[in-house]
């Protein structure tokens, strides 16, 4: 729920401080990132975490903005964006990709998946399963890595005693139905993997 909270900056549907942090206790902001990272590091940030196709001219109309002024505020970002891209043509808010980027980035999103998705592997017994949940492709292909590794028959070179830890039950992940996405938008990205431990 604290992703809808314009008070903790998650939304470019409500006027909020650029935080974004989901532990209000680490170092790094939104903001920080706005305003204090140079235009090729910004650029990057954008690419790789947002996979905005225009992130070259998101970057540099950020640098331009907070020249101007500093962009202090949710509201402030999303229109610098919107304005940038040529207003609102797309299915979905001109920045959503932007804020994305930025909330992978501030609570190291990917990192926790690569880190966290291992040890809930090892920590199932025989028989138990995880179902993992996944809102954006980053994420997803994560998953599906870790998934596939830990399910991985062993070829005829590897040691003998070698053996997969993981069965997959879904080999495309599960996605909404049109009507739960009617019901709600939030989960129209949404993706779910499950897989049992042998």
């Amino acid at each position: 729920m604290q992703l809808k909270e314009g008070s903790r900056g998650f939304s470019f549907m409500q006027e909020g401080p650029l935080d974004m942090r989901m532990d209000p206790n680490s170092k790094l902001t939104a903001d920080e990132i706005v305003n204090s990272w140079n235009e090729e590091k910004l650029g990057a940030l954008l690419r790789d975490f947002g996979e905005e196709p225009r992130w070259r001219k998101a970057a540099k109309a950020i640098i331009e903005e907070r020249r101007k002024k500093m962009i202090k505020t949710t509201k402030h970002l999303a229109e610098t964006i919107a304005r940038a891209f040529g207003g609102m043509k797309r299915a979905f808010h001109p920045a959503t990709l932007i804020f994305q980027a930025l909330r992978i980035c501030v609570n190291r999103e990917l990192e926790s998946v690569q880190e966290a998705l291992p040890k809930a592997i090892r920590l199932l017994k025989s028989g138990g399963r995880i179902g993992i949940l996944s809102f954006h492709s980053l994420e997803d292909r994560i998953v599906k890595t870790i998934f596939k590794e830990a399910a991985r028959a062993p070829k005829k070179r590897e040691k003998k005693d070698f053996s997969p830890t993981l069965k997959l039950l879904t080999k495309k992940p599960a996605r909404p139905t049109s009507d739960e996405v009617r019901e709600n938008p939030s989960a129209r990205s949404a993706r779910l993997r499950f897989a049992e431990k042998l």
